[in-house]
């Protein structure tokens, strides 16, 4: 069944508090992989978290009569949800254990922006106006105040860290635009398209484990047992859930622009958690993104309702 669409397609308030919330559990996540990367190898870790939300999503999808394998004549789409998935978290992982957790992210929530210009030229109804353009580049000029809020200086391999993220967040942009343009409008729900990004992600994830880190040893501490599980069950299955739901019902570009909070919470808990320094260009950055979701976000004018 085809998802509907609003004339306005403007989110609405309740939907906002849940995008928050749902930010401020993302920017928890990329805390707790650096705990889980101190026992777990980062791809290893990332395959093990498909595997559990999978698993959780079948069951919590069966319970509630939900479908979550796609039709055949659908499932070449979620074979390359999961191939994007897989590739895009194999490097996020990995990108989080070479650099500091400030900088992994900020350049994975580029995402807004790669996003933003995917949907400008592929999908016809998601088209970048003066006031959305002006919007993005508000937060983004937010996430550079951020970016520079930075005191303590990284390993000698961090630009690797950089280029994976900003890798992943290329990945990530192309996954929801991928999703937009061709799985919106067939039979498909969300509980399927997450279902198939998840499942679809093992062997890929799998097969990045087996090359890159064979061998290495594992220690399943309290902390680390305690990391995953929140990527599993927290991050990996109620929340993408609730995100799946969203961009089948909602303007790519519209939610992109929320995840501009979520680097906004990952600096702030690393600080909080692990230290790291929190000066005022944090609260500079804060204020700018604030205000360029809210041009992203604000309703449009009775005229352009009124012609749709």
């Amino acid at each position: 069944m085809k998802q509907a669409t609003t004339a306005s397609d403007r989110v609405p308030f309740t939907g906002v508090v849940f995008l928050v919330l749902m930010c401020l559990i993302w920017g928890g996540n990329m805390v707790s992989i650096r705990f889980s990367n101190e026992g777990i190898p980062p791809v290893l870790a990332a395959t093990v978290r498909s595997v559990i939300a999978s698993v959780l999503l079948w069951i919590y999808a069966r319970s509630r009569g939900q479908r979550v394998w796609v039709q055949r004549d659908q499932l070449k789409y979620g074979i390359a949800i999961g191939l994007l998935f897989g590739a895009e978290f194999s490097i996020f992982y990995l990108g989080v254990a070479h650099t500091d957790v400030s900088r992994a992210v900020i350049f994975l929530y580029t995402n807004p922006l790669w996003t933003a210009l995917g949907a400008h030229f592929l999908l016809p109804n998601d088209r970048l106006t003066p006031i959305k353009t002006a919007g993005l580049l508000l937060s983004f000029g937010g996430l550079v105040a951020v970016f520079q809020s930075k005191a303590s200086f990284p390993g000698p391999d961090y630009w690797i860290g950089d280029l994976l993220e900003v890798g992943a967040a290329i990945l990530w942009a192309a996954t929801t635009v991928y999703i937009k343009k061709f799985v919106w409008d067939k039979p498909v729900t969300h509980y399927q398209t997450l279902f198939a990004q998840l499942f679809f992600s093992i062997p890929i994830l799998l097969i990045g484990y087996l090359f890159l880190e064979w061998g290495r040893p594992v220690s399943l501490t309290a902390p680390v047992l305690l990391a995953l599980g929140y990527q599993s069950i927290i991050v990996a299955s109620f929340s993408y859930l609730f995100w799946f739901w969203m961009i089948h019902h909602y303007p790519v570009t519209r939610l992109s622009a929320f995840t501009f909070l979520t680097p906004l919470f990952g600096v702030i808990l690393s600080g909080i958690i692990l230290g790291e320094a929190m000066t005022l260009p944090l609260w500079i950055g804060l204020v700018l993104v604030a205000a360029g979701i809210y041009l992203v976000n604000r309703p449009p004018s009775k005229t352009r309702v009124s012609r749709s």
